[in-house]
């Protein structure tokens, strides 16, 4: 039985248990997602978007089995253990290709998909709910439940050929725009009982008519919407009240819970609560770039303190210029005036800039942040006025104040309310 598999039985059993998935691909925040599971003995999560790791590399320059040799061999510099690693594939599907027809499209998701499974690639989250070149909007639950089976099929296929254990699959896409929405306006609704019902019985009938049985024994998750997203300035939290019909849904599937996407920025009592009702899963991303962002931001702010300014490393003036000068990552999601703008490109809840920690001249100047700050020394009061919530850590002997290993630190505190919500009835988790 897959250990995601055991976990949900766990959770029906009574345990208020679930399991964070961090969607990243950033090198400290995998690290550092490493260490605090490490520190929780806690099995870890991590996936990789469609649009990030694809057949042709992504925008991250990875396919999966390279993604996946990525994470193995960070998890060997972290030295945690490989069994306790769950690599998941998240909104994979025709989404890169929706310009194309449909069976261009989904030839295109067939190869993704034999890519990820024939990879190791465990939890597999098939999303055909994207409008393709001549399909109607939005897609009705037949066609899309029909494109996921047949993906099913292509995954059983290749995780068997590899020799790996048959995957588990995750269904259902009633979600915001990866990585929060432009505007909350009103709010996102929560998903009707009756539209999950519908979603997961379409889902169910296709498999059966492929005659895909044990696979469907082997989804263990539906996407709904539970009330919860976050947009470039605020965060609408999770109502218990609101999702309490939706909870009872779940319930009466022993086999299934729920996983919830754009929980980034939520209050560790709402996480804590998402887990009680069963959004078992709890997918996080720009959240734990965003405090890699801030440490970093925080860093360089004690570097202009203390080095002239042909010493220092313009870390954040040299990210800021590399967006401007690719803005493909962030034009469409930023609107305003230029000072608007710069603003939103550097603190928008959205992250946009996460996008850019890759380029070659952002690692330099990080790298060389990291060295000045490291020779230097971080004198314990600009510590405390620029990353105050270090200070004991450093002081009680548990951090080393070295320049990454302070940022990945920030980094844990956001990820360690998530193994916290996961792991009520644990002793109390550590960051």
């Amino acid at each position: 039985m897959s250990p995601l598999q055991t976990l949900i039985r766990e959770h029906h059993a009574g345990r208020a248990v679930g399991i964070p998935s961090v969607c990243c691909s950033n090198r400290q925040v995998l690290l550092a997602a490493m260490e605090t599971a490490l520190a929780n003995d806690a099995p870890l999560l991590v996936e990789a978007t469609s649009n990030q790791v694809d057949q042709y590399g992504g925008y991250t320059g990875m396919k999966p089995a390279d993604f996946v040799q990525y994470v193995q061999g960070l998890a060997s510099e972290a030295a945690f253990p490989l069994e306790r690693l769950i690599l998941g594939g998240d909104h994979l599907g025709p989404n890169t290709w929706q310009n194309l027809p449909p069976a261009a499209a989904m030839e295109n998701a067939r190869v993704l998909i034999a890519a990820y499974a024939g990879a190791g690639f465990h939890k597999i989250h098939l999303d055909c709910s994207m409008s393709c070149a001549g399909d109607p909007t939005p897609l009705p639950d037949a066609v899309v439940a029909e494109r996921s089976a047949q993906l099913a099929l292509v995954a059983e296929q290749a995780a068997l050929a590899a020799g790996l254990p048959a995957p588990v699959y995750i269904v259902g896409t009633e979600v915001p725009i990866p990585g929060g929405e432009a505007s909350l306006g009103g709010g996102v609704q929560v998903t009707r009982p009756a539209a999950a019902a519908a979603t997961l019985e379409a889902h169910r009938a296709a498999f059966a008519a492929l005659g895909l049985h044990s696979a469907w024994e082997r989804v263990i998750a539906l996407v709904v919407q539970p009330g919860v997203d976050f947009d470039h300035s605020s965060v609408q939290q999770y109502a218990p009240q609101e999702a309490r019909e939706l909870s009872a849904f779940i319930a009466s599937h022993p086999g299934l819970v729920f996983e919830a996407h754009s929980t980034d920025y939520q209050t560790e009592e709402a996480l804590h609560a998402l887990v009680r009702d069963h959004f078992a899963i709890l997918k996080v991303g720009p959240a734990a770039t965003y405090a890699l962002r801030e440490a970093c931001f925080a860093l360089a702010a004690i570097e202009d303190e203390l080095l002239p300014m042909e010493q220092r490393s313009h870390l954040v003036e040299l990210l800021d210029q590399c967006m401007q000068a690719d803005p493909r990552h962030w034009k469409k999601h930023y609107a305003g005036s230029p000072a608007e703008l710069r603003v939103l490109r550097r603190f928008a809840l959205s992250d946009r800039s996460r996008y850019y920690w890759g380029e070659t001249s952002v690692q330099n100047a990080l790298a060389k942040l990291y060295a000045n700050l490291d020779q230097i020394g971080i004198p314990l009061p600009l510590l405390s006025q620029y990353l105050p919530e270090l200070v004991e850590p450093v002081q009680r002997g548990d951090l080393v104040p070295c320049a990454a290993k302070l940022a990945r630190y920030k980094v844990g505190l956001v990820l360690g309310r998530y193994i916290r919500a996961c792991h009520a009835n644990r002793a109390e988790a550590v960051c």
